[in-house]
């Protein structure tokens, strides 16, 4: 199935249906009095978030969404019927906002959280509300309201703990493999990630955690050079980032301290929030460095890095592609992850005043 991370619909609540004013009219009853209904309340369009979806494929096609109209009132004190409720699934994760202000109407971080998107318009009221002892006779009758409209974007942003950053070809895809089930694209050319990818890591039997591996970064990403930076937004949810750095770049010119440096100037830049989680420091490909030389090299660009960067945090020297020093980053991040509160719990923020179920 094609992975889609936005798409840009179109809901509308059903009208209210209309009150209608109506007299009682029978045989032996000429003068019965008003008995005309209220109309029907219009359907509302709900979005109820869903752990057996993992894309917004189903958006990308169908992009107009219409609630049911309430029906009309009618005499001898009948009410219309409701419209029926539109119920849109989206995975978890789904960031759902008005296009027109930007406002997030909701962030969908918990499977089964159920939330309003359009409210339906009430029913107009039929003129049986409007007798009295000297109104008998009423022929006042109201319409039924508009239902809400709106043009939306739903936005996927993934639930992970780890996410995994790194210029193209730093080792990401191949660091996720070793460490879960999951087999995404890895080849020895740049950007064969092209679209998020996620793997379980076990730990032991009763822990577990979720990382999330996206394209990689390239210098000018946050001015939309390349793919990174569209996806960099599944990284908001994660607690802890993971800052893969190639040590033996096949370009013979290509600087790693430099290229480090330049990953995390293009990720302050692009998100200041995103770039104030926890990040550590994970270097890659060891194994194409001879024995003898493999300390050094690691302990002058660590040196070299935090100078440049003013890092403080943990470093991990890793071969991603046999899984040396793996085990031991895992369960550092177990360790970390056990301190840290849940992504669940980080949801956007938004006003859930502003439409609120009820």
């Amino acid at each position: 199935m094609k992975f889609i991370d936005e798409a840009r619909i179109y809901v509308k609540a059903g009208d209210g249906g209309n009150g209608v004013a109506s007299f009682r009219r029978e045989k032996y009853a000429p003068r019965g009095g008003p008995d005309g209904g209220d109309g029907g309340r219009g359907g509302s369009v709900y979005a109820v978030a869903d752990h057996n979806i993992n894309t917004l494929i189903d958006y990308r096609y169908a992009r107009k969404f219409l609630a049911q109209r309430g029906q009309n009132g009618r005499s001898a004190d009948c009410y219309g019927a409701g419209g029926d409720d539109i119920v849109l699934r989206v995975p978890v994760g789904t960031v759902i906002c008005d296009l027109d202000s930007g406002q997030v109407l909701a962030d969908l971080a918990r499977n089964d959280q159920k939330v309003l998107i359009a409210r339906g318009g009430k029913g107009g009221l039929g003129n049986i509300h409007f007798k009295s002892s000297t109104n008998r006779a009423p022929r006042q009758c109201t319409k039924g309201e508009t239902g809400e409209e709106f043009e939306v974007k739903l936005e996927l942003r993934v639930l992970a703990d780890v996410g995994l950053l790194g210029l193209p070809n730093a080792g990401k895809s191949t660091l996720i493999t070793a460490i879960s089930a999951a087999r995404p694209k890895i080849a020895d050319y740049p950007f064969t990630t092209l679209h998020p990818n996620l793997g379980v890591v076990r730990v032991d039997t009763e822990k577990s955690f979720v990382v999330a591996d996206v394209p990689g970064l390239i210098e000018g990403a946050a001015d939309g050079a390349g793919l990174g930076v569209r996806f960099l937004k599944h990284l908001q949810r994660t607690r802890l980032l993971l800052h893969l750095v190639d040590l033996c770049p096949l370009d013979p010119d290509a600087d790693p301290v430099r290229d480090a440096k330049t990953i995390v100037g293009e990720l302050r830049k692009h998100d200041p929030a995103l770039a104030a989680k926890p990040r550590w420091l994970v270097v890659n490909k060891i194994d194409l460095i001879p024995g003898e030389e493999r300390e050094k090299k690691v302990k002058d660009f660590v040196k070299a890095y935090k100078k440049a960067t003013k890092y403080d945090g943990p470093v991990f020297a890793i071969a991603a592609i046999s899984g040396e020093g793996t085990r031991p980053l895992i369960y550092a991040i177990q360790q970390a992850l056990e301190k840290m509160a849940p992504a669940s719990d980080q949801p956007l923020e938004f006003d859930e005043e502003a439409h609120p179920e009820n």
